[in-house]
């Protein structure tokens, strides 16, 4: 079918489905209150039933989820909560949140299909969805991932002075996860308002509780200095005021708050999952306990069975009127995917003016210090985050004084949390917030991983949200500290798209690459070299054309061969090549790319076109490092303008040793990079 989006309309939302907001009074739960929550969790289970027949007829893929069970958990809450100002992130049976809080039913029954209406494009698998513009942030499959994120929005939004809450779902199988308990730690010692709840539904995907976890799940709220309720969904009357107490609760105090609910497993984990590992009579006991059917029956005992009658109907009918429509419109077309990858950078940063401010001979360190304290004072939506970087000021002191200055709510001392620092950092981006992390040492960074990679860097491509964020990553070896604080993790980081990389050389370069990271409206890692913190000293002042940086520098010129290279290795190529053009009249193109993506070629194709010749120098591994990458896009498009193969000059394929002479061999230096050009040339 060739029917165009615009010529499909949904049909208009029921007003019974205007009224979202439910607010529990001093007077306790009335009728109304329990015909509010129910006629939403009817409404969800309809949309789910309808989803789950259409999976099973083929018509949709992926991994189908439902909600039954858990209706009268995320009804609730989602009422409850205040939509202008509130953060929230639902997990896959969360379908009644997603209900209430925005968009029409049409979206969410498109985001399933998959097809041209889904709000993520297509981009995005079932559940897999949010609404970023108003706080409601998507979730992934690594679990226990979200709730980082509903920490760093919440804690934005009250920074804005809103008197905001978050409410951050997982299951029991994700509390075993280890970012749930560093965002539990984090909200404790930051004080951010957010309520952790764990939809306890017995099993994590097969696995029953026994095999999961001992103890009780609410007693974990005892170790984080949180109050702990605990709960069950079949008392909704009781649920109702529980539930607004918390709410008002977390509001008033700024103090996070736990609640385990102890929820019903209704249907397989997924659309495939046959429910065979569950004794039939367990089945049939959860089936018989039913949420909403009881509240059903209660209310109908109530006298209200005409008006329910009348409500479903109208809800029936208009699920089954949207997906009709909804299965009308076009599957997606492969239109805009690479050009959203990275989200356009539109922010341009009010610098204050320095046009009499005389350069200051500084180090790389300082300079990058000097850059950190120009965007804190010129950037009122920035701030620094990372372990010791206040008082103490980091553990090279890149940080000094910052905190002195701009306080703990800009320069945030973090416990040891790299996963939900990271998470939390992405909240507040995606809310308006720059935050900058900083890693003690690039290593510790494959902690957040996840976090970076799939969650920060494809943010703008499965959402259209834009994340902007810089993490700092002190990184290199020649320092004699071993294998966990050494590497050079590029090319680990780069294979996955969507985040930007700078890797500054000098200190004008740091300085201007750190305004430039800030600035981008994208994640930018940025590499520092611990090596150059204090090796090089160079006059540094604020440079209009800081954004060059995204562009490779050409540091010497010469004829005989196109040298590529970045970071400290620049410094040691540079004198290598001084030595081959006096020793050996070989002068070379010398190329700093500063920026390893985006990746700009243009003017080291030039150059090949010109000597013939392509030597890539870096300090991380040879065995798959970034080299192998620069080499096949290069000589993929000029194999023929090549006189001789290609030279890859990198570190062994060993972990980082600790003892100095063992460093030394590892990693390229002058001598070493020299005496590999020297054979190359001599073998041509």
């Amino acid at each position: 079918m060739s029917t165009e989006r615009s010529q499909v309309t949904y049909p208009e939302t029921p007003s019974i489905l205007l009224e979202r907001d439910l607010n529990i009074t001093a007077s306790g739960v009335t009728d109304e209150d329990l015909l509010l929550a129910f006629r939403w969790m009817t409404y969800s289970r309809f949309t789910d039933t309808r989803i789950f027949e259409l999976y099973r007829q083929g018509k949709m893929k992926g991994t189908v989820t439902v909600s039954d069970g858990n209706e009268g958990l995320v009804a609730p809450l989602a009422l409850m909560m205040d939509k202008d100002i509130d953060c929230v992130s639902w997990t896959h049976r969360g379908m009644p949140g997603h209900l209430v809080w925005s968009d029409h039913l049409g979206d969410h029954v498109c985001q399933f299909l998959g097809n041209s209406g889904s709000p993520t494009k297509g981009r995005e698998g079932n559940a897999h969805h949010g609404d970023p513009k108003n706080r409601s942030y998507p979730m992934i499959s690594h679990l226990g991932k979200m709730p980082s994120n509903v920490l760093g929005g919440t804690d934005s939004q009250r920074r804005k002075g809103h008197k905001s809450i978050g409410i951050a779902f997982f299951g029991d199988g994700g509390s075993s996860t280890g970012e749930i308990h560093e965002s539990m730690n984090l909200a404790s010692v930051l004080n951010i308002p957010v309520i952790f709840v764990i939809e306890n539904n017995n099993y994590a995907y097969s696995t029953p509780l026994h095999e999961q976890f001992t103890g009780k799940l609410v007693d974990r709220a005892k170790g984080y200095g949180m109050k702990g309720i605990e709960l069950d969904v079949a008392n909704i009357e009781e649920n109702l005021k529980t539930f607004q107490d918390a709410i008002d609760e977390t509001r008033e105090t700024g103090r996070p708050m736990l609640i385990e609910m102890h929820t019903l497993r209704l249907l397989g984990h997924a659309g495939y999952d046959t429910l065979d590992y569950i004794d039939p009579e367990l089945s049939q006991k959860w089936l018989d306990e039913d949420c909403l059917k009881n509240l059903r029956e209660r209310l109908i005992e109530k006298g209200y069975s005409d008006r329910i009658a009348e409500e479903e109907a109208t809800l029936k009918s208009f699920v089954t009127e949207t997906v009709n429509r909804a299965l009308k419109l076009p599957m997606c077309e492969p239109v805009g995917l690479m050009e959203d990858v990275y989200a356009q950078s539109t922010t341009k940063v009010d610098w204050k003016a320095e046009d009499d401010k005389e350069a200051e001979t500084v180090t790389f360190a300082q300079a990058i210090n000097r850059a950190l304290a120009k965007i804190l004072e010129d950037s009122p939506e920035s701030l620094i985050m990372g372990q010791d970087i206040a008082d103490y000021g980091g553990p090279f002191k890149v940080t000094k004084g910052l905190f002195s200055k701009h306080g703990r709510s800009r320069v945030v001392n973090t416990p040891i949390c790299e996963s939900a620092m990271v998470g939390y950092a992405t909240g507040q981006a995606v809310n308006g917030h720059r935050p900058i992390v900083e890693f003690q040492f690039a290593d510790f960074a494959t902690d957040a991983t996840t976090q970076i990679t799939l969650n920060a860097g494809t943010y703008h491509f499965r959402s259209g949200a834009k994340a902007p964020l810089v993490f700092r990553f002190p990184c290199g070896g020649g320092l004699t500290f071993g294998s966990f604080h050494s590497q050079d993790l590029e090319a680990l980081y780069l294979h996955i798209p969507g985040t930007k990389f700078l890797y500054p050389s000098t200190p004008q370069d740091a300085y201007d690459a750190m305004l430039a990271a800030y600035e981008d409206d994208n994640p930018v890692i940025f590499f520092e070299h611990k090596n150059l913190y204090n090796l090089l000293k160079a006059p540094v002042k604020f440079n209009p054309n800081y954004r060059d940086v995204w562009q490779p520098a050409l540091r010497r010129q010469g004829d005989y061969a196109t040298v590529v290279t970045y970071g400290e290795m620049t410094l040691w190529a540079n004198k290598a090549l001084g030595y081959l053009e006096n020793e050996y009249e070989h002068s070379c193109d010398l190329f700093d790319l500063r920026a390893l993506a985006p990746l700009n070629l243009d003017r080291i194709r030039e150059s090949v076109s010109k000597t013939g010749r392509l030597v890539v120098i870096h300090e991380s591994r040879r065995n798959v490092g970034f080299g192998a990458e620069l080499v096949a896009q290069i000589t993929e498009k000029q194999f023929f303008d090549l006189e001789a193969p290609p030279l890859r000059i990198a570190s062994q394929n060993m972990p980082v040793p600790f003892a100095a002479e063992l460093e030394a061999d590892y990693r390229p230096n002058t001598d070493s990079i020299l005496a590999a050009m020297i054979d190359w040339i001599e073998s041509d």
